[in-house]
């Protein structure tokens, strides 16, 4: 009895060093305590969620340069940032065409040198059955909520991983990681840029350089906005127009950009916003048949919502 005793209270003192050791250790979370000074690129910054983080990392004492397609909305977004006594640069650029997102970088990197802090952020929208859609309306979606982030991580990876104190958020949603209806273009290229911010974080992630998907669930912007407010439109088979979301399942684009802020401290690797976003994720992955069961099924009362085949909500405006 006295040996397995001792023997057990040994095991217990190794696990306790162990555990002591590897607490004092450096974080991974020590990276970006310091945002102030830093340089940071924000796409769909005129309104929405783009808006609010450029604002937010504007608080923090970051400079800004600000890309959008809505050259109006970014002029406003601009001014705002600069209130706060920080550098703002903007470009106006559709993300959707690769020549002017390489032009808006290489006049970044002419300016700065440098820069610490990636926020891919726009993103459009199409909602309706998939088999309503056209070549160019998919092949835009893809293009900008998908392509383009993709280039733009490639083309500053080498000057991100030479500032040794980076991060990259691209910013994603709830609908890249459980199923939904008419959304089809939309989730599929929000289901890879999850598998893309994975694949990164795998590769680069460390100390020196974070790497987040942020998953909001509903965010009252004006894509959603836009969406929602079209809907009596959108008749279904029974001839009544779809639901709208109820009020209290939304956020805001301020508490998004505030979790956002709060991820690249900790360096956080994916962070699905709004309590119902988080729900809805857990139950698919505790209860995956259940949801999928869900998801299908129980909308086949309704039918799919037929919708004109140009209901394609354009949001390089800041989602």
């Amino acid at each position: 009895m006295r040996r397995r005793a001792a023997e057990t209270d040994f095991f217990t003192a190794k696990v306790k060093f162990v555990i002591g050791r590897r607490s004092a250790a450096p974080s991974v979370a020590s990276l970006m305590k310091i945002i102030r000074g830093k340089k940071a690129l924000v796409t769909g910054a005129a309104s929405g969620i783009g808006r609010a983080i450029a604002i937010a990392l504007a608080d923090e004492g970051a400079d800004l340069y600000l890309v959008d397609i809505d050259e109006a909305g970014l002029a406003l977004t601009a001014r705002e940032v600069a209130s706060r006594g920080v550098e703002v640069v903007t470009a106006t650029c559709d993300l959707a065409e690769p020549a002017q997102i390489t032009a808006a970088v290489r006049a970044l990197l002419s300016r700065w040198g440098r820069l610490n802090i990636l926020v891919n952020n726009a993103a459009v929208l199409f909602y309706g059955p998939a088999h309503r859609m056209t070549d160019e309306q998919w092949n835009r979606v893809m293009s900008v909520n998908l392509a383009a982030p993709i280039q733009l991580a490639r083309e500053l990876l080498p000057t991100l991983v030479r500032s040794q104190d980076a991060h990259l958020v691209n910013v994603c949603s709830i609908f890249g990681l459980v199923g939904s209806r008419n959304v089809a273009a939309y989730q599929t290229s929000k289901y890879g840029l999850i598998g893309f911010t994975e694949a990164l974080r795998t590769e680069y992630g460390g100390r020196s350089f974070g790497i987040t998907a942020i998953c909001p669930g509903f965010v009252s912007t004006p894509m959603v906005e836009r969406v929602v407010g079209s809907e009596p439109e959108a008749k279904s088979r029974s001839g009544k127009p779809p639901t709208p979301p109820p009020a209290w399942i939304f956020t805001t684009p301020e508490k998004v950009a505030a979790k956002t802020i709060a991820a690249m401290r900790r360096n956080r690797g994916i962070v699905v916003v709004t309590p119902a976003a988080r729900l809805l994720w857990w139950l698919k992955r505790l209860f995956p048949g259940a949801v999928d069961w869900v998801t299908r099924e129980g909308w086949r009362n309704k039918g799919p919502a037929e919708l004109e085949a140009d209901r394609l909500v354009r949001d390089e405006l800041g989602r």
